[in-house]
């Protein structure tokens, strides 16, 4: 089930407000460049987790492991992807997603997908 809104209804963090702000501060010079989205993904589970480093794209959309990246260095832009991935993303069964640039539409979006557990009952009469 995917559920899209166009923020999480909770406030940015003052980290996290100047972490976008610099993102989309860059727009016009990763444009310039070609680069058309710039990522980071990250992925976890039992309390562990790691974000990849910034990856830069030229296409017309951008879903992790679908594109490969251009070679253009925006390590840093690190610091200010990592402040926008999730709080607590990696607890328990874990989860992943992408946090990512759109030059064209000039927006920040972050895409979470939590993992669970789930089991089904069934008890009969033998």
């Amino acid at each position: 089930m995917e559920k899209t809104q166009a923020n999480n209804g909770e406030p940015l963090e003052p980290q996290q407000a100047a972490a976008k702000t610099g993102l989309l501060a860059e727009c016009a010079r990763l444009a310039a460049a070609g680069i058309t989205f710039v990522a980071v993904h990250f992925d976890g589970y039992g309390d562990d987790g790691t974000t990849e480093e910034v990856k830069c794209y030229h296409s017309e959309w951008y879903a992790s492991g679908e594109h490969e990246p251009v070679k253009y260095d925006a390590s840093y832009l690190q610091e200010h992807f990592e402040a926008l991935v999730p709080f607590g993303y990696e607890n328990d069964c874990g989860g992943f997603g992408d946090v990512a640039l759109d030059m064209a539409a000039r927006k920040v979006t972050v895409e979470r997908n939590d993992r669970f557990e789930d089991y089904t009952t069934t008890t009969y009469e033998v």
